[in-house]
C-alpha cells in the first residue's frame, strides 16, 4: 500500500515531524488558535464588568469584528470563538449577571426568543440535526466566564462525533468563523 498523493508518508512509517517530541506515525492538525483559549487569553481578570469581560466588550464593536450575528433590546447572539460545531453560538445578556435567577423577565425572554431563532437559522443554512442548548452556572459547573452568563446553542448532527474529538482533542471546522457569522446573520429568521 502506497501514500495517498496528498501525503507523503507511507501507512505505518515513522515520520520525521520536527519538535513534534518521539517520533510516531501520526500526521498533526495543528490548530494554534486554539492556544488563545488553554492560556486564558481575553479571559476576565475579575468578576466585574470593567475587569474584562469580552461579553461586555463585544457589543461596542461593529458586528462582523465582535461576532455578532443578531441582536435583541436586551440580549445578543454571538459566535462562539471556541466552538464545539460549525454554528456555535451563544445568546448574552447585554447586562453583567452571573446567575440565571438574576435575570429580569425582558431578559430571559429575549434569551428564549434568540435561542428559538437560532435553531430555526441553522437549520434552514445547515440542516442541523439537533442541538444541545445550555449553560453552565459557576466555575464549579464549568463555565468559561462564570461572571457573565451566556447560554450556549450547539448544532448537531449525525455522526459529528468522529474520531479526531476523541482521539486528538480537536474539532475540524470547516468554515471561517467570519463566513459563518456572515451567512448566519443574513438568514437569520425571526419568526
Amino acid at each position: 500500500m502506497t501514500g495517498t498523493p496528498d501525503s507523503p508518508y507511507q501507512p505505518g512509517e515513522v515520520a520525521e515531524q520536527g519538535g513534534t517530541g518521539a517520533q510516531d506515525a501520526f500526521m498533526r492538525l495543528w490548530t494554534p488558535h486554539r492556544m488563545a483559549y488553554i492560556t486564558g487569553e481575553n479571559k476576565p481578570v475579575g468578576t466585574s464588568a470593567g475587569d474584562g469581560c469580552p461579553f461586555c466588550r463585544i457589543p461596542g464593536l461593529p458586528d462582523e469584528e465582535g461576532l455578532v450575528v443578531r441582536r435583541a433590546e436586551t440580549a445578543y447572539a454571538v459566535l462562539n470563538l471556541y466552538p464545539y460545531n460549525p454554528g456555535h453560538l451563544m445568546v448574552v445578556p447585554y447586562r453583567h449577571v452571573a446567575d440565571y435567577t438574576e435575570l429580569t423577565e425582558a431578559e430571559v425572554a429575549d434569551l428564549a426568543m434568540l435561542t428559538q431563532q437560532a435553531m430555526r437559522t441553522i437549520r434552514a443554512v445547515s440542516g442541523a440535526h439537533g442541538f444541545n442548548i445550555g449553560m453552565n452556572q459557576g466555575d464549579v459547573a464549568g463555565a468559561g466566564i462564570a461572571a457573565h452568563l451566556h447560554q450556549h446553542a450547539v448544532p448537531r448532527w449525525g455522526g459529528d462525533t468522529n474520531f479526531m474529538p476523541v482521539v486528538a482533542q480537536t474539532r475540524v471546522l470547516p468554515q471561517l468563523l467570519s463566513d459563518t457569522r456572515d451567512l448566519l446573520a443574513k438568514a437569520w429568521i425571526t419568526e
